[in-house]
């Protein structure tokens, strides 16, 4: 991607691009998703791809076999291929800040032979192996807190990918948490969420794992303060050791902090947050549920990182969600895009989700630092579909907003319950949107013609949850390579944190405010003024 030579109207002067767009003005703009059925007759299991566990229907999407045919050439025309093998080769696909981003090399096999000669790669055995000692250590009681009680606490204390992803995966697999074991996640800035919960939990029983790739995140760092200072008041400072461990890159913050070698757990450079779950920055969901079952979750994201960089187009399952979201969001003009999960274990994924995608697509610039030519991501949102059908699925059956859709549904559960429920529920939702409702009340009216894709599997399981991860990290990719976007970096997330610190120390009297931001100082002032800072 570092390399590529980007024209100044890129992607709109792309042969395939120009043919999407007079293929969508002349050919589908007028047409509904429900004609499109007619012919051909064998649509439904047409538009169909399957990739391991998972079955991803997209009939129900505004497009036919010939955008499918333009959406293959756009992929050879973008060149995808040679940014894939780029990005499993560790060339610097961060292009921005120079460096590969190899999350593919934290679930491989070393017979994959994934960027070998790439500085950490070879430690990311080593660190899964210090990984599965620690926590076999912690569940057969070798690793005890500071008074000698068995540890059955996780205080999972990060932010951002160090916080979304680890809870996210820790919550749906919750069927699989080792018997006694008890997760908490503190993410909250204000202190307020660790404070409540150290009056809550027993200390002698927990952990508290500080996660943060730099060690510096300022709310990870202001509640692992927290909680150090609360433990030493009430214990001691010799219960440090004990009770906290740390994943970072960061070792020399981490002795600073007081954490034992032992319980150190290095990041590689080259991994981002939003794409970490799958290193060290998921042990707080290995203690929760073994490290045989995180392990069989890297399986399922290798599983799907081998077919996204060997299937060809038609059989490529994050390929193919990439070209409908950059077609529905630049040719339909969707601005946003809900991920439902009709099963409560997955309640959490489309957060994760959200960070994913619009930290990662949320861009104007592209990697020759030109402006952006097209719609570059959409806002994610979601969770419960169940919840959702009574709040927000009014809005997207009869707004006047088009708002695409990704719906989860897993079959069973893993007490082998059918979901028949949810099931019917996810169908009826899908037709609904695609077929409309026409009645002789003008209210009561559907207007039908909403896109939507239905990804199915048998039940949440480590190896789905793996695969899941996997193909929307790579959907994500192909939708930044498309676009001439790097989807590894996130200046205007580190820009809002460089201001808030200025801010933090003018609030903490130790620095004027110099900026010229009226609405700022006007604040300022007005919080100034309060008796507390008197």
């Amino acid at each position: 991607m570092r390399n590529r030579h980007l024209s100044r109207r890129y992607p709109l002067d792309l042969d395939a691009w120009k043919s999407l767009t007079a293929h969508y003005r002349q050919e589908i703009k007028n047409q509904t998703i429900t004609s499109l059925f007619k012919s051909p007759r064998n649509r439904a299991s047409k538009f169909v791809i399957k990739s391991g566990d998972l079955t991803l229907d997209f009939s129900k999407n505004l497009i036919t076999a010939k955008t499918l045919k333009l959406f293959s050439q756009l992929i050879d025309e973008a060149q995808i291929h040679n940014s894939i093998e780029e990005m499993f080769s560790g060339d610097a696909v961060n292009a921005s800040e120079d460096r590969p981003a190899l999350h593919v090399a934290l679930r491989s096999k070393l017979s994959d032979q994934i960027a070998l000669n790439i500085g950490d790669v070879d430690k990311v055995w080593v660190t899964q192996e210090k990984m599965g000692l620690f926590i076999d250590s912690l569940h057969t009681k070798k690793i005890l807190g500071f008074s000698g009680k068995k540890i059955t606490n996780i205080v999972n204390i990060g932010i951002g990918g160090s916080g979304l992803g680890p809870t996210m995966a820790v919550v749906a697999l919750r069927d699989y948490w080792v018997d006694g074991m008890k997760y908490y996640d503190v993410s909250n800035g204000d202190g307020l969420e660790l404070i409540d919960l150290l009056s809550e939990i027993e200390i002698e029983s927990s952990l508290f794992i500080v996660a943060s790739k730099s060690f510096t995140t300022k709310e990870t760092e202001e509640n692992a303060m927290i909680a150090r200072e609360f433990l030493e008041q009430n214990y001691g400072e010799r219960a440090i050791k004990y009770h906290f461990a740390g994943i970072s890159n960061n070792k020399e913050a981490m002795d600073a902090f007081g954490i034992q070698s032992k319980f150190q757990f290095m990041v590689p450079e080259w991994v981002g947050g939003r794409f970490s779950l799958c290193s060290a920055m998921g042990l707080s969901l290995g203690c929760m549920i073994g490290m045989n079952h995180f392990l069989r979750m890297l399986e399922g994201a290798r599983r799907m990182d081998m077919h996204f960089r060997q299937a060809p187009f038609m059989e490529n399952m994050p390929m193919m969600l990439a070209l409908l979201s950059i077609f529905n969001t630049n040719f339909l003009g969707a601005k946003s895009q809900a991920i439902l999960s009709y099963g409560s274990r997955l309640n959490k994924f489309s957060d994760y989700l959200q960070q994913l995608h619009m930290e990662s697509l949320g861009k104007s610039t592209r990697i020759d630092n030109r402006s952006v030519s097209v719609n570059t991501g959409s806002i994610i949102w979601g969770g419960s579909a169940s919840s959702g059908q009574h709040s927000y699925f009014q809005l997207i059956h009869q707004g006047t907003q088009c708002v695409p859709i990704d719906f989860i549904l897993p079959i069973i559960d893993t007490s082998e319950r059918k979901n028949n429920y949810n099931v019917a529920n996810c169908l009826a939702q899908s037709e609904a949107l695609m077929d409309g409702y026409k009645a002789s009340g003008t209210e009561k009216v559907h207007p039908g013609n909403r896109p939507s894709n239905t990804i199915l599997f048998e039940r949440v399981s480590p190896e789905i949850l793996g695969q899941l991860i996997s193909l929307y990290e790579h959907k994500v990719y192909v939708q930044g390579v498309i676009f001439g976007i790097n989807p590894f970096d996130q200046f205007g997330v580190e820009h809002g944190k460089r201001l808030a610190s200025t801010l933090n120390e003018h609030l903490n009297g130790k620095k004027k405010y110099n900026k010229t931001n009226k609405s700022t100082q006007n604040i300022l002032n007005i919080i100034k003024n309060l008796d507390l800072y008197k």
